[in-house]
C-alpha cells in the first residue's frame, strides 16, 4: 500500500499537471466550445479512457518497447499527428449550418469520445510520460508494485477527468453564447480545426 506522504505528494503533482492547460485541455475546450458541454465532457472521458490504456501499457511494459525503439516511436507519433491533422482539416472544411438557431451539434458525444480515445492512445509522448512518471512514486517496500502502479494510474485518470470536465463545463457555457452569433459560428469550425492541426504538427515535431 502506498504510504500517505508519497500519495499526498503524487496527488499534488498530478493536480498541478492536469490543471495546467495542455493538449488534452485544448482538445476538450475546442469540442465544448463548438459542440456543447456534453460533447466536451465526452471528449474528456475519451482522453481519460486513453490514459487508462497508457496505464496498462506502462504496467505490462509495452511503453518500454516504444521508448527503446526509435522506429516504433516515430510510427506511432506520425499516425497520431496525421489523425489530428485529419480531424482539423475536416473541421475547417465543414460548412456552417444554414440555421444557427437550430442548435445542431457539430459532432455527437459518442463520436467525440471515440476520437479522443484514438488521439490520446496514439500519442507516444503520453506513453513515455506514464512510463517515466508513475515509477517515481512506487516503493518496493510498500508491497505489490503492480498494485501501486494501478492505484497511481487510477488516481491520475480520475484527476485528469475532473480537470477536463471543469474545462468542458466552462467552455460549454461560453460556447452556447458564442454559437448564437452567426459570425462566430462561421469561424468557430476554422478555429477548432486550426487547434487540431496545430496539435498534430506539434506532435509530429516533438522529439523523444
Amino acid at each position: 500500500m502506498i504510504d500517505l506522504s508519497t500519495l499526498t505528494a503524487y496527488i499534488a503533482v498530478v493536480l498541478g499537471f492536469v490543471f495546467i492547460p495542455g493538449p488534452a485541455t485544448l482538445l476538450t475546450v475546442a469540442r465544448a466550445t463548438s459542440s456543447g458541454t456534453k460533447v466536451g465532457i465526452a471528449t474528456g472521458a475519451g482522453i481519460a479512457a486513453g490514459d487508462v490504456v497508457h496505464t496498462v501499457m506502462a504496467m505490462v511494459g509495452i511503453s518500454a518497447i516504444i521508448a527503446t525503439s526509435a522506429a516504433l516511436f516515430s510510427i506511432v507519433k506520425y499516425i497520431g499527428a496525421a489523425y489530428l491533422v485529419y480531424l482539423g482539416t475536416r473541421a475547417i472544411l465543414e460548412k456552417t449550418p444554414a440555421n444557427p438557431a437550430a442548435g445542431a451539434l457539430a459532432i455527437s458525444a459518442g463520436k467525440a469520445f471515440r476520437q479522443a480515445i484514438l488521439t490520446e492512445v496514439l500519442n507516444p509522448k503520453t506513453a513515455l510520460f506514464f512510463l517515466a512518471f508513475l515509477p517515481q512514486f512506487v516503493r518496493p517496500e510498500n508491497g505489490s508494485v503492480m498494485l501501486q502502479l494501478t492505484t497511481l494510474g487510477v488516481i491520475f485518470v480520475m484527476l485528469g477527468l475532473l480537470s477536463t470536465v471543469v474545462f468542458a463545463v466552462s467552455a460549454g457555457r461560453l460556447g452556447t453564447f458564442l454559437r448564437q452569433n452567426p459570425r462566430v459560428l462561421k469561424w468557430q469550425g476554422k478555429i477548432v480545426g486550426g487547434i487540431y492541426c496545430a496539435l498534430g504538427v506539434r506532435l509530429a515535431l516533438q522529439q523523444r
